[in-house]
């Protein structure tokens, strides 16, 4: 089979990682193969289409209410002589219906309305109501002595929400102080972002019940209009805005990331645990069957890998997207040295994906597609959508479509073995046997050290277990043979107790010197006298 042919299931052309619109950025599976650029115009024209229907929706429903009720009026208005008490009684009930009936449309209008998502659920006080305008982050951008924001002193001396009111963790505060740091040297506009990031993070806490999509289209509208006023109103170059949005996004991001980090509203988790369930079920694809052209027999090439591993399994553990990526970023490079090593020249994109796919089935990372819906809803776009960065992510993107369709054909297999693989009711390296050991097959070439070293202790397994067998029944034969002996033995006592019975006589007396030989026995002393 040619080289071509097995790589008819992972190969994926580089013009699939662009975006559909054709704009020339990458795109992203989770935005429908869009960038993020045409992903917000989509979601931006889709998100005005519904709100439209539903106002004409609410609009229906108060014209078929207002018909509802008029025929109803009319068919009681009937000319009767009622006593002027009854007819203003009446009125009041009519004027009292009229009211309710008014209420519950401007409730159904106001449901509708783009503005309802963002309305806070308790009317304001007088004294809230001077602050609206500080929580309402559209209003950020605003000229400051339109917006009358007080100072940060008085934000800090109000009573904050839960989530900013919790004790800070010790990446929160260093972020705070490096955000701090870093805006310093930008005089007044470091002042002007350092207030709208605090005012924009206060504004957050108040969306905790919005969907991820939408707390998505808060921070992503957040970026858009922070780098406009820098570029517009500060005449900060590109660069420069770079570099700030970057620090921004570590500021808000590591403040907001225990509450838009796999929201509850979110079905992240869900997704999470379908994806390390497969991964755990795809353990037997090998190196070989991915057609990945790494040789993990060479010192160097298996440390890449477990870099590679490493990295991609420290995703998890970071809070910034820009961070995540990082972590990505290096995976892949390791990966690349990994190829390089093996094949003694530049790894090409066709080597690198079934490398990353491997990667991803032996690491099997955690929360893998919180991750990459963390980084896809609040990194700063212009990273996914150019840059080694944003090609990386796309190919990890990739390879996570491609576990999530992995079947029969991708890996040139037959599709009951396939399905056998699955439900590991056999291995590509175990065979079926009815013997209750492991049995391997020394035919097939590891090329893993690790994996070669557990099919020779399985191989040796195999041989102690013929051994113990054999141990059992020969300790089973002697213990029958012992209890046949034991039972033979008593036997024959018993006989020969019953031929010769043991006869007691008791002994006959005698005198004291009785059978005693005298010349054996010394002299009697004699008595002696001593001379006083």
């Amino acid at each position: 089979m040619s080289q071509r042919t097995e790589r008819r299931g992972i190969h994926v052309d580089q013009s699939e990682l662009l975006c559909n619109k054709g704009c020339g950025y990458y795109g992203n599976a989770a935005w429908q193969g869009l960038c993020s650029k045409c992903w917000r115009e989509e979601y931006q024209r889709a998100r005005q289409k519904q709100i439209q229907e539903d106002w004409a929706l609410a609009e229906k429903l108060q014209r078929e209410e207002e018909a509802a009720y008029a025929s109803i009026q009319g068919a009681q208005s009937q000319p009767q002589a009622q006593p002027q008490a009854s007819l203003g009684t009446f009125s009041k009930f009519e004027e009292k219906k009229t009211n309710e009936k008014t209420r519950k449309v401007t409730t159904v209008k106001k449901f509708f309305s783009p503005s309802s998502r963002t309305a806070s659920k308790k009317a304001p006080t007088e004294g809230e109501e001077k602050g609206t305008g500080l929580r309402d982050w559209r209003g950020m951008f605003t000229s400051p002595w339109e917006m009358g924001s007080p100072t940060e002193d008085n934000q800090e001396g109000k009573t904050p929400s839960p989530s900013i009111s919790r004790q800070s963790s010790i990446e929160t505060d260093r972020a705070s102080r490096d955000f701090v740091d870093f805006l310093k040297t930008m005089q007044k506009p470091g002042r002007e972002v350092h207030k709208h990031s605090r005012t924009f993070i206060e504004s957050m806490a108040n969306k905790k019940d919005l969907g991820a999509d939408e707390l998505s289209e808060y921070v992503q509208d957040f970026y858009q209009n922070m780098s406009e006023r820098l570029m517009t109103h500060f005449k900060v170059s590109s660069e420069n805005v770079e570099r700030v949005m970057d620090e921004v996004e570590k500021y808000i991001m590591t403040r907001l990331y225990k509450s838009v980090f796999c929201p509850e509203t979110s079905d992240d988790e869900k997704k999470d645990l379908a994806t390390q369930k497969r991964i755990r079920a795809l353990h037997w694809v090998d190196i070989q069957m991915l057609c990945v052209p790494v040789d993990e027999e060479i010192p160097e090439v298996s440390e890449n890998v477990v870099k590679a591993i490493t990295d991609v399994i420290e995703m998890d553990s970071k809070r910034v997207p820009r961070d995540k990526l990082a972590c990505i970023t290096r995976c892949s490079k390791h990966i690349f040295s990994a190829i390089k090593i093996t094949k003694s020249e530049p790894a090409s994109a066709d080597d690198f994906l079934p490398t990353l796919i491997y990667i991803v089935l032996k690491a099997n990372p955690p929360r893998l597609q919180s991750n990459i819906q963390y980084i896809t809803r609040f990194c700063n776009p212009s990273r996914l959508m150019t840059g080694e960065d944003g090609y990386y992510f796309t190919n990890l993107c990739c390879a996570v479509a491609f576990i999530e369709k992995l079947d029969a054909q991708s890996l040139n297999l037959d599709p009951e073995d396939f399905e056998r693989y699955m439900s590991g009711q056999a291995s590509p390296r175990r065979p079926e046997t009815d013997s209750s050991w492991p049995q391997v097959d020394p035919g097939p070439v590891v090329s893993s050290p690790a994996l070669a070293k557990v099919y020779q202790n399985l191989e040796l397994l195999s041989g102690l277990g013929g051994r113990q067998d054999r141990v059992l029944a020969a300790a089973q034969s002697l213990q029958s043979d012992l209890m046949t002996w034991q039972e033979s033995v008593g036997q024959e006592v018993q006989e020969i107790m019953e031929k010769y019975p043991l006869e007691i006589r008791p002994p006959a007396p005698s005198a004291i010197d009785s059978d005693v030989e005298n010349d054996l026995l010394p002299p009697p002393l004699t008595p002696q006298v001593f001379a006083g």
